[in-house]
């Protein structure tokens, strides 16, 4: 059976491959099975974004704040989801926390 890490390898030859729908269909599948894996809720936040899914984005980020939630970079990737969404005052609070944690 293949790791979660083999799993996410797959999705991203999935994405270079050229086919970004199907990365994100492979990706779901392992976070689904596998809900705490950040780095793919990470990938899945970055990729629903490209392919202009807004609120699944931004789902997918929040969930990788509640994981990693002392990691800087978590909430300006939650900041970017947000902004891309339109939900600006959630934007500019994560960008804030961003901000903060990095001292």
């Amino acid at each position: 059976m293949a790791t979660r890490d083999d799993r996410y390898q797959a999705a991203e030859k999935i994405k270079d491959g050229g086919d970004l729908p199907g990365a994100v269909a492979a990706m779901e599948r392992l976070v689904a099975d596998e809900p705490d894996f950040s780095l793919a809720h990470s990938a899945l936040a970055a990729w629903c974004t490209r392919l202009e899914r807004h609120q699944d984005a931004v789902r997918h980020a929040r969930r990788v704040v509640e994981l990693e939630p002392r990691d800087p970079f978590s909430y300006t990737a939650l900041s970017v989801a947000c902004m891309r969404a339109g939900m600006i005052p959630e934007a500019e609070d994560a960008l804030a926390r961003s901000r903060m944690l990095q001292g």
